[in-house]
């Protein structure tokens, strides 16, 4: 029998904090809060494709919000699998990042139902994957050592 390998999405994901330390989040079609980010996109019809998983990010956060970010480390405990509906998985890669228009209201997409800023300790209690509020705790906990 032949060997097939299995096929995974990749989703690039960014941990972004406005200038108080609040974080961007956006509300999906299945009434959940992610990250903001999406898929790698590969050349096609003559386009450039993504060159990096960062660049990725960096274009994603435009597309969806219009904050320019310079995409950070990955975060540590950030790259998990993640089961959005059943049988269909997907590779979560979550990249701490860094607004680079941090006076700018962000804006919501045609990609997401609603947009907010939220403190630290309101994630907790979001309908979101654990993973992003892992996410999000390791690098707001990063920032707030580095200060």
């Amino acid at each position: 029998m032949a060997y097939t390998p299995s096929r995974w999405p990749v989703s690039v994901k960014a941990v972004a904090l406005d200038r108080q330390g609040r974080v961007l989040l956006l509300k999906n079609e299945r009434e959940e809060w992610e990250l903001p980010g999406g898929r790698l996109e590969l050349p096609f019809d003559g386009g450039p494709g993504d060159d990096s998983p960062e660049r990725a990010v960096e274009r994603e956060l435009r597309e969806e919000t219009g904050w320019t970010v310079e995409a950070g480390p990955l975060i540590d405990g950030g790259v998990w699998i993640y089961e959005p509906i059943p049988g269909r998985r997907v590779l979560i890669v979550t990249y701490g990042c860094t607004v680079l228009t941090p006076d700018r209201a962000p804006v919501l997409s045609h990609e997401h139902k609603q947009i907010g800023l939220f403190a630290p300790d309101e994630v907790s209690g979001l309908v979101m994957p654990q993973g992003y509020k892992k996410a999000i705790a390791t690098w707001v906990g990063r920032d707030c050592r580095r200060a």
